[in-house]
């Protein structure tokens, strides 16, 4: 009897995914629960303070003309983890023990050994700039507002359905993501749009901030997901 009334209690547990909005991640698109897509774009920095008062109001300029240009919001999110150095480490070690040469191998050790030491003495923090492009078929001006809303009704569940309604989606959506790409490009910044691995990862590393630094996730490809819908 209390075997049945554990797996009862668990059963009533909710999972954890129905307390994420995310639906599903594919062909480098997040779909939402709500229907509605979003894309992850990469973005570096620029050390506004070295520029000259020139270089600063052309960046300014161009920041402000890119806003205005956007017809659809943009969320701007900042990133702040600590560095995950293992892998650097380990790549080191495997270049020490395959080196033939004597002081090369020496310098190698005590180079490893530099930055061992240097990452004891202080977090050392890494700090990454996304900007996440919206799609909401209500904000999409070229349908009529019913055929908007029709969609927006429409549960996640059927977007994985219907694949022919979730590439005409993504579709509009690209169009969004190049026009912040061109607007980003033009301030000097270096741009990448996440893929569909690079995606997982960062909503892994997002929601498990902890467990994310000491368990790498690993290539999705090679990973089997049980459906516990």
């Amino acid at each position: 009897m209390q075997d049945k009334k554990k797996k009862a209690q668990k059963s009533k547990i909710p999972s954890t995914t129905t307390h994420l909005h995310i639906a599903e991640i594919k062909d480098d698109t997040v779909v939402l629960k709500d229907g509605t897509l979003r894309s992850v774009i990469l973005a570096s920095s620029i050390n506004f303070s070295l520029k000259s008062e020139d270089e600063q109001n052309a960046v300014v300029s161009g920041y402000v003309s890119f806003i205005n240009s956007l017809d659809f919001p943009l969320q701007i999110v900042v990133q702040s983890r600590k560095m995950q150095i293992g892998p650097y480490l380990e790549k080191l070690i495997a270049q020490e023990k395959a080196q033939t040469n004597e002081l090369l191998r020496v310098q190698t050790a005590d180079y490893r050994a530099f930055i061992e030491e240097l990452v004891d003495l202080g977090q050392i923090m890494t700090r990454r700039f996304y900007v996440v492009v919206p799609y909401d078929p209500l904000s999409n001006k070229k349908k009529t507002f019913w055929s908007r809303l029709a969609e927006v009704l429409t549960p996640g569940k059927t977007i994985r359905v219907k694949e022919k309604r979730f590439l005409e989606r993504k579709k509009d959506l690209e169009l969004r993501v190049r026009q912040v790409l061109g607007g980003l490009q033009s301030m000097g910044l270096n741009v990448a749009v996440l893929d569909t691995q690079a995606l997982i990862e960062l909503y892994y590393n997002s929601y498990n901030p902890d467990i994310a630094f000491a368990q790498p996730l690993g290539d999705v490809k090679e990973m089997r997901v049980e459906d516990i819908s």
